[in-house]
Order: structure tokens, then C-alpha cells, then sequence
């Protein structure tokens, strides 16, 4: 099967896989320069960071990419949404993916600094407004994802919908975890793909042992569905923090640092994917895709991209 070009506004990776913005804290320069090297996107999660953090991050990042590509990711739910923006744009940023949430604001941003914007979607009408409004690509995420979902739909159903609604290239996200879920997304209309569920089991990423040892650990039943602060639900393994949240016991809320634009503060979303993130992960949230149970190696990125493409080929 031929591979396609993907190309976002001005940009042509070398392949055509992006690697997912995963926040907070959990892909950071290190996985995102590693990514860029490899020939595809990188992307830092730029959601839960302060501005001057994330600007430090890309800078990272950029001096350990080589001439790779490289974007953030920042959901619109943010309240420093646009001083994140602006900071990413401000560093030199390639190109930006947004979700949870629209901004029709962020594309004059993009177009006068030459900044490819990505909106991450789950529906035709959604892709539709995001081209009208001069967005460079989509990616369409189906239910299969992890962490905030914005459908309950399998991403074989909306991809193909969302393929015949726009002219714009289509990214396919939500489940993917080998090359031989990229043929198929490709198959099904997609121009590239985004992953990240694969990329939490790299060396280069830098969340905590016990992080890595989750998603090692995990089985099919493992993965759930939780309410979230933000209003949207997330996928995630169960844990203790889980099994609690299904029980509707209290959280342990802290001082709430105003990090959402709405939030329920049923519990503090920030606290816990940090409790995890640094290895405390019965006290924290572990997003993961529904396919993770599927997973059982930590490998360098590198030779994850050469097992997608041969993976790719053999499809």
C-alpha cells in the first residue's frame, strides 16, 4: 500500500504520523524531539503548563529536533488558552492542535504568524466550521482514544464522514496502535494518522516507571470511561482513584489554581494526571487509548517507527 503525503499548510513530515499532545506533563520535549527526528510530528502538551513553562519546553524541544516538525497541543477549555497560544506562536512553534472546545480566534493567530492550526474533531459539522474558519488539516478522533472524548462514535464511522465533508487533509486518531491500524485508517480516507497511547510506551517519554508499568499491566477490561472536570468524559485504567470516582466517594480537592475556564471541581483533574504522571498512580488519573492492553513493549521511538512502516508495508 502506497504511503501518503501528508501535508499540513506548509508542512510535509517525511512520514505521515503525528504523535499526540498528551497533558500534563506527559509529552514533553524529550518524546517530541525524538518524534521530529523520526520523521513525523512531534507534539508537546501544552495543556496544564504555565506559558513561561511551555515556552521552555519548545525551546527544548527545538534544539534536540534537528530540522524536525514540531507542535503543541492546548485544549480550548485552557484559561490561559490564547496566552498559551501566543507563547507557542511567539517560540516559533510549527503547528498547533486544539481541542476540547472551539475558537473560532485562534486562526487569525495562525494565519498571521504562518502557524498551521489543527483542530482535533469528532464530527462532520465540526470539520466543516474548522476549514470554513482556515484551518491547515483536522484530526478526527473517534471514541477509541484516550484521555477527553468528544463522541462516543467509532472513529471507523466518522472518519469516512469526515473524509467526504472536507478538502482539507484528514488526521485519523483514536485506537491506533500499529502499522497495521494505519493501513486501515488509510484505507478508510485518512491522510496521516496521530498516536499517542504508543508513544507513553517509549524511552523517550518521561513520565514516571510506574506510569509505564500501567499501561504494561493493563488488560482489555482494565480501560474505563470517568467523568472529568472539564464536562467531557475521559478514557483511562482503572485504579484505586477510578474504582473511587464509580463509587462517588469525595476527593481530596486541594487550593484550586483556576486552570479551567469551566470546571465542576468534582475533583481537581491537574492534581490527579500529576499524582500519576510522577508515579503516584493510585492517587491520579492514567489516561490511555482503548487499544493499550495491546501494547507490551517500551522501545526507543525510532524503532517504533520502523515496526509502524514495516508493519504499514506488510499490510
Amino acid at each position: 500500500m502506497h504511503l501518503p503525503e501528508l501535508k499540513i499548510g506548509k508542512l510535509i513530515p517525511r512520514f505521515p504520523i503525528i504523535q499526540g499532545g498528551m497533558s500534563i506533563k506527559v509529552s514533553t520535549a524529550s518524546l517530541a524531539a525524538a518524534v521530529a527526528r523520526a520523521g513525523g510530528i512531534g507534539v508537546i502538551g501544552g495543556t496544564g503548563i504555565s506559558p513561561e513553562d511551555l515556552r521552555r519546553e519548545i525551546r527544548l524541544a527545538r534544539s534536540e529536533a534537528g530540522n524536525g516538525i514540531l507542535g503543541v497541543n492546548i485544549m480550548y477549555a485552557a484559561r490561559q488558552f490564547k496566552e498559551l497560544v501566543q507563547a507557542a506562536i511567539d517560540e516559533g512553534i510549527d503547528s498547533i492542535f486544539t481541542g476540547a472546545g472551539f475558537s473560532r480566534d485562534i486562526f487569525p493567530m495562525g494565519k498571521s504568524s504562518g502557524v498551521a492550526i489543527v483542530p482535533i474533531v469528532s464530527s462532520d459539522r465540526a470539520a466543516r466550521l474548522a476549514e470554513k474558519s482556515g484551518a491547515a488539516a483536522v484530526v478526527a478522533e473517534g471514541t477509541e482514544a484516550g484521555g477527553h472524548l468528544g463522541t462516543d462514535r467509532s472513529i471507523r464511522e466518522i472518519l469516512p464522514e469526515i473524509r467526504r465533508t472536507v478538502g482539507i487533509p484528514v488526521i485519523a486518531a483514536g485506537g491506533i496502535v500499529d502499522g497495521f491500524d494505519m493501513a486501515e485508517m488509510v484505507e478508510l480516507g485518512a491522510d496521516g494518522i496521530q498516536m499517542a497511547t504508543r508513544f507513553v510506551l517509549s524511552e523517550e517519554c518521561s513520565v514516571a516507571d510506574e506510569y509505564k508499568q500501567m499501561y504494561l499491566d493493563a488488560r482489555e477490561e482494565d480501560v474505563v470511561i470517568i467523568k472529568s472536570p472539564v464536562g467531557l468524559p475521559g478514557r483511562a485504567i482503572r485504579n484505586k482513584f477510578t474504582e473511587s470516582l464509580a463509587k462517588g466517594e469525595n476527593r481530596e480537592k486541594g487550593e484550586c489554581s483556576a486552570c479551567l475556564k469551566e470546571c465542576s471541581h468534582d475533583y481537581c483533574i491537574t492534581h490527579a494526571l500529576l499524582e500519576a504522571r510522577d508515579g503516584r498512580v493510585d492517587r491520579g488519573v492514567v489516561f490511555a487509548g482503548k487499544n493499550v492492553f495491546k501494547i507490551k513493549e517500551i522501545l526507543p521511538v525510532e524503532v517504533i517507527f520502523r515496526r509502524i512502516l514495516a508493519e504499514y508495508a506488510k499490510a
